[in-house]
């Protein structure tokens, strides 16, 4: 039986291939004529276009286009560095803000259908709003008090608790180093160290899980003040600087208030500005990282940016490098999918509003997986 072969534009083949990082030689073992394809010696059939669109992330239908697309973030993607050209998004990146919107359509209408009111602190304050009015408003819709971190043994315990706040607040939280469940597809903290999706319903906060935990708390305080102000965006925060924006400089500093409260720290500052740590003081005091305590002093003109960028520095090249996950498999997905939407997934599933093969695609999880996960969301639940 004669196989259909499938012309594709040559710059686009090497446009897919480019894009996911790999080279034609990387894929020669798996597609052995690939190079043909790319002279145009020879043809791909459309199996063999499917499976280089699995391997390379790229959407089938752009195998069919003319010439490469323009591929953009469906949200501003705002770097600390400027750069002489915008930096192409990776697949990885792509893929999961799509995968999180296509989440956050589902998660809407199904709330829609139940008659759910939007999130009243949604797109509540302006983004000219002094920064302690706007963080003192997020801690008291969040059933947080001022003093909310200090109260707390570790600021392990104080990024849970965050993380549990915002998610009964009404927001999906999801955390994850990689695409999907793919340990191959690494999402790298270079590109960005979180992103968020602003919807009156469903407003999403995606944490880059290969970053550190303490650089995590920052990123989601940073996340929960974009969700107030109404802006979506994705970003780097290097060195903790926002990028040359006006909602970005202004979540910051929200974040920064939000975390690490500057009449708290201005009263404490002579007490242990003396010491041999004062630094780590803060941090402990505010269950902060170290860095994210002296991203606070430099903000409130307590050290300079010399001494900022030095203790920044040496703090970064001293961090351990990041153990590749492990830990319960199940347990995991509470962070790589969301309590929230895990649970009405499951619960439309129970219900029949939704077929399996839907829950399936938009948990991410198949089969023995699924019943795995939606065995422990319903032991959490109590039913």
């Amino acid at each position: 039986m004669r196989m259909n072969r499938v012309a594709v534009d040559e710059r686009v083949l090497r446009w897919a291939i480019e894009r996911s990082a790999l080279t034609a030689a990387d894929l020669a073992h798996e597609f052995p004529r690939i190079h043909e394809w790319i002279t145009g010696d020879s043809l791909p059939t459309l199996g063999n276009l499917e499976a280089l669109a699995a391997k390379t992330l790229t959407p089938l239908g752009f195998f069919f286009l003319d010439e490469p697309p323009d591929e953009r973030l469906p949200v501003p993607h705002f770097r600390t560095l400027r750069e002489a050209s915008p930096a192409r998004p990776s697949p990885e990146l792509l893929q999961t803000v799509w995968t999180m919107q296509r989440r956050q359509d589902w998660l809407r209408e199904y709330m829609l259908e139940a008659g759910e009111d939007p999130l009243s602190f949604v797109g509540s304050v302006r983004v000219d709003e002094a920064p302690e009015k706007i963080a003192e408003r997020m801690r008291r819709d969040l059933g947080l008090s001022v003093d909310w971190a200090a109260n707390l043994p570790t600021w392990e315990r104080a990024v849970r608790t965050l993380h549990l706040a915002m998610e009964e607040s009404g927001m999906i939280v999801v955390v994850s180093s990689i695409l999907g469940n793919n340990t191959h597809r690494k999402l790298k903290v270079e590109e960005f160290r979180g992103f968020v999706l602003v919807d009156a319903h469903v407003p999403i906060a995606f944490v880059n899980g290969a970053d550190s935990k303490a650089a995590q708390m920052f990123t989601l305080a940073h996340e929960l003040a974009h969700v107030f102000v109404g802006s979506s965006a994705a970003f780097d925060l290097r060195q903790l600087q926002p990028a040359a924006d006006a909602v970005e400089q202004a979540c910051n500093l929200v974040a920064a208030e939000f975390l690490v409260p500057g009449e708290r720290l201005c009263s404490i500052w002579p007490s242990v500005a003396s010491g041999p740590e004062p630094l780590q003081s803060l941090a402990y005091r505010f269950k902060v990282s170290a860095i994210v305590a002296a991203r606070r002093a430099l903000d409130l003109a307590l050290i300079g940016w010399d001494e900022f960028l030095e203790f920044y520095n040496a703090r970064e090249q001293a961090r351990p490098a990041k153990q590749a996950g492990g830990g319960d498999f199940y347990a995991m997905q509470n962070l790589r999918v969301g309590r929230r939407l895990a649970s009405a997934v499951i619960q439309a599933v129970e219900t029949g509003q939704i077929p399996y093969s839907h829950a399936f695609r938009l948990t991410g999880l198949y089969g023995r997986a699924f019943d795995g996960y939606a065995s422990l969301i319903r032991s959490e639940r109590g039913s």
